[in-house]
Formats: C-alpha cells, structure tokens, sequence
C-alpha cells in the first residue's frame, strides 16, 4: 500500500468513525425539550468524493479541492419509515445547495444520498438557494418552498450586494426527480414561505414573510397568511398577517415561519424563529404559537419569550449567535423531532412530545410587553407557589 492510499484509508475510516457515532442526551434539560450532546450534521459528514479528487494521478497530495463551509438550515420529513432531511450545504465558495441526507433514527447515523439534490432552473437562473421547507401536502405530492437570491437588477453601479429574495418552489414523489415551479409573485420580497400541508377552502395555503428589502423588514408586518388557486403559478394577491412583530420582543426585527405546523387536537402548533438587534448583532431565537384548527390564521396561545435560543457551543459560528429552524417531525407516537442549526454552522436536534409542547404553549404566561406586567406574572407564580405548599 503507498503513501496515497494509506492516507486515503485513514481518511474513509475517520469519516466512517464520525458517521457511526452514537448520539446521547444532554444532562440539563427544561423540562419541555431535550438537547443532543453531539451536533447531527456538520462540514464533515459531507460525502469525501464530493470534496476530494481521489484519483493519485491527478490528486498525488490528496488535497481537498471542493471545501464545504457549513450545513445548516435543513426541511425535515419522515419518508418511508426513514428520517429526511435536505440540508443546506455552503461550499466555500458562498454557494449553497441541496442533499438529502437520512438517518434510521432521527438523531444520529445521518448519511447523505449519493449526489446533491439537481434544481431545475426558471428563466431566471437563481445566484443562490436556501433553507427549503418540506410539506407532504394531501393533493399527494411533496413540495419544497426554497429561497431563491438574485442580485438586484436596480442596484447602482459598484453595488454588488444588493438582492432580491424570492420564494422558490419545487415538488417530488422520489427526493431524486424535482420539478420546478413558478416562483411565488408577490410585490414584497420573500424569504421565508412554508406551505399549509391541506386545502383551506379549496385552495393553497402559504404562510410568508414580506419584506420591503432583502434583509429589513420595513413596513413588512410578520407572518402573514396567503390563499392560492393554482399551486404551479402561485401569486400573493390578499395577503393577512397572523403573527405580528412587537417593539422591545424577542421578534421586534423579524418573525418567519419555521417548518410547517403540526396539526394537533387542540390547534396548528407552529414553530417559528424571531429576531431582535442587539450590540453583538441580529440574535435569532425559535418560539412557538398555536392556532384554531378550523381557522389557521386565529391565533389561540403564545408565550413570552423564546421556547430556544443558542447556547454553549452553539453560540458560536460562520454567524454567531443564530439558532434557525425549518425542520420538524412528528412521529405517529406523539414524539417530536425538533431540527435546527446554530449560528448559521452546523445542524442538531432536540426531541419532545406533542403533549409537552402544547403544555408548553397553553399553560406558559403570554407576553405583557412591558417590565412591570413581567414582574407581575413572577409575582403571581410565587403567590400560586406559596399557597399551595401551605396547603401540603
């Protein structure tokens, strides 16, 4: 054996080794979820021969030639007794793009698929795509909502990062073959559509986020809520926001749908991510709401504050003190797969219970948008607390 391939051996049993690792919980947790100690998907589980040229005549060093900047920011679904995911993988180079990655389990052993995901292009050729969301939805096919970045074709001369984001959308029954849709119109810029997984009055349903730029809000109000005809030439024309951005909040810069809702017995449950300025930068955050079943844009239950934010390691990355998700699953019994990445480096996930996280959203004391309606909840928690250990 020469020089090349005992280093290529040693290579393929690291990466076997990385793949292989069994993932455990961590000690602490909340009561309301459960984190993993070891990050489910990093730059190093990307595929070898996707980074290496392992022919020794033209690679003799054995140097990566395709380098991978991160994994992040992945759908979720639950295909043929497997879990999903189809990642965002950012090369080196800026560029990110589509895997499927699966996993037996849900929390370790994830393995990609043998090649990257082939978008088909519109007129139009997307500069970038990012953070697809999955949606099994009940006319029988599985569709994709992606962001699709071009360069802002009104920018100034020497302005090169001016963008337009735009929300891509594609379907599949295989994860191997996609078709391209038309990209959702909307006056506004969209970065973050998920598809309702069932008809509302016959029609499409799509939460959005409208934004007046690619990275400001503006006037853009929150999620909003959008019924469409025809899934295949999607446009926003009525467009109604259902969870609102509030001054001094954990979401008073943006709020944007996660993954789909889960579709519970007491309301949609939706996991979503907020984001408010701080010295350090935008601080994204995730938290819950629940809306009525019947009517997906009445608002039922949402608590203060967020359900998960960065922590420990997590803090730290390509874009520091991020956690993003548009990933979940909801197994059949109950539990619950919560995808999510942090800092914009690298994927996780937390699992809980579909009873744990309406306990969660129904009982926890909503927001009073001031200090003193805080100190009042506390207060009434401790009163509550008092009088019941008098009575034991």
């Amino acid at each position: 054996m020469n020089e090349f391939e005992m280093a290529l051996k040693k290579m393929e049993a690291k990466y076997e080794e990385l793949i292989a690792r069994k993932n455990t919980l961590q000690d602490d947790s909340n009561g309301i979820y459960n984190r993993y100690v070891n990050p489910i998907i990093t730059n190093e589980h990307v595929p070898l021969n996707w980074r290496y040229d392992l022919d020794p005549e033209t690679n003799p060093f054995l140097l990566e030639r395709i380098g991978v900047n991160a994994t992040l920011n992945s759908g979720a679904i639950k295909w043929d007794g497997k879990y999903l995911l189809v990642v965002r993988i950012e090369g080196n180079d800026r560029k990110s793009y589509f895997a499927v990655a699966e996993s037996p389990n849900g929390i370790d052993n994830f393995r990609f698929w043998d090649e990257p995901i082939t978008l088909p292009q519109t007129n139009v050729p997307d500069t970038n795509v990012y953070d697809m969301r999955l949606t099994a939805h009940e006319d029988g096919w599985i569709y994709g909502v992606f962001c699709s970045e071009r360069k802002d074709p009104n920018a100034l001369p020497g302005d090169l990062s001016s963008a337009v984001a735009s929300a891509g959308i594609v379907r599949t029954k295989d994860f191997i073959n996609w078709e391209r849709l038309n990209d959702l119109r909307s006056k506004s810029q969209q970065r973050n559509v998920v598809l309702h997984p069932e008809f509302v009055d016959g029609k499409y349903a799509l939460y959005t986020r409208p934004q007046d730029g690619f990275i400001d809000a503006g006037n853009g109000g929150g999620i909003g809520w959008v019924l469409v005809d025809d899934i295949t030439n999607a446009e926003v024309k009525e467009e109604k926001i259902i969870n609102h951005r509030h001054y001094h909040t954990i979401k008073e810069v943006k709020n944007g749908e996660g993954p789909h809702p889960i579709k519970t017995e007491k309301g949609w449950l939706h996991l979503a991510h907020g984001v408010r300025n701080c010295a350090a930068g935008l601080r994204y955050v995730l938290f819950l709401y629940l809306t009525d079943l019947e009517d997906p844009t009445k608002l039922i239950a949402e608590p203060a504050g967020h359900f998960m934010a960065p922590q420990d390691d997590e803090r730290v990355g390509d874009v520091s003190n991020v956690l993003f998700t548009n990933g979940l699953i909801a197994d059949k019994d109950g539990k619950v797969f919560i995808y999510y990445a942090s800092s914009d480096t690298r994927m996780h996930v937390a699992t809980s219970t579909v009873d744990k996280l309406l306990d969660y959203v129904l009982n926890t004391p909503s927001e009073k948008y001031n200090s003193a309606g805080s100190v009042q909840t506390i207060k009434s928690l401790i009163a509550k607390n008092k009088a019941k250990m008098c009575i034991i």
